[in-house]
């Protein structure tokens, strides 16, 4: 079993023994989404701590677009609870690029493939996305390409 499912687990283990609802709520969640994601496709397999990751980053996006459709609809205490799943969450991602970091990142992809406007912004994504790997939301890094292309 990889590790970082492995760490899931034991998390899990402690949280419930803790009696901390939330905390067990989001990892049963999660472990659920990794498990279902195990036995998708035509024959079940293990994922990797690469797969894991990206699980846990599709899922940290699932609660951030619900806290910010429940924000909307008045629902402060659901909202709530989304970004304190969230955050949960976020305690297992890689740390996210500061924007000056990924500005530089973006400046040297721009720089790396010669784009000269608008029309370049798919090379630029992509030179870029192979960079920061989950380290930046893929908004931010669009918005940050458009920003330095524009």
């Amino acid at each position: 079993m990889p590790p970082l499912k492995e760490q899931l687990r034991a998390d899990l283990t402690t949280a419930m023994k803790a009696r901390d609802e939330l905390r067990t709520a989001t990892l049963r969640m999660v472990l659920s989404a990794v498990s279902a994601e195990e036995v998708s496709g035509k024959e079940a397999r293990e994922l990797t701590d690469d797969e894991v990751l990206g699980v846990l980053r599709r899922e940290s996006k699932k609660r951030r677009e619900a806290a910010e459709a429940f924000g909307s609809a008045g629902r402060a205490e659901q909202a709530a609870r989304e970004l304190a799943e969230g955050e949960v969450l976020a305690g297992y991602l890689p740390a996210q690029l500061e924007d000056a970091d990924l500005a530089a990142i973006v400046a040297d992809a721009v720089t790396r493939t010669g784009a000269a406007g608008m029309k370049d912004m798919g090379k630029v994504m992509g030179a870029v996305q192979g960079v920061v790997a989950g380290r930046a939301d893929g908004g931010r890094v669009a918005a940050e390409v458009r920003r330095q292309l524009g």
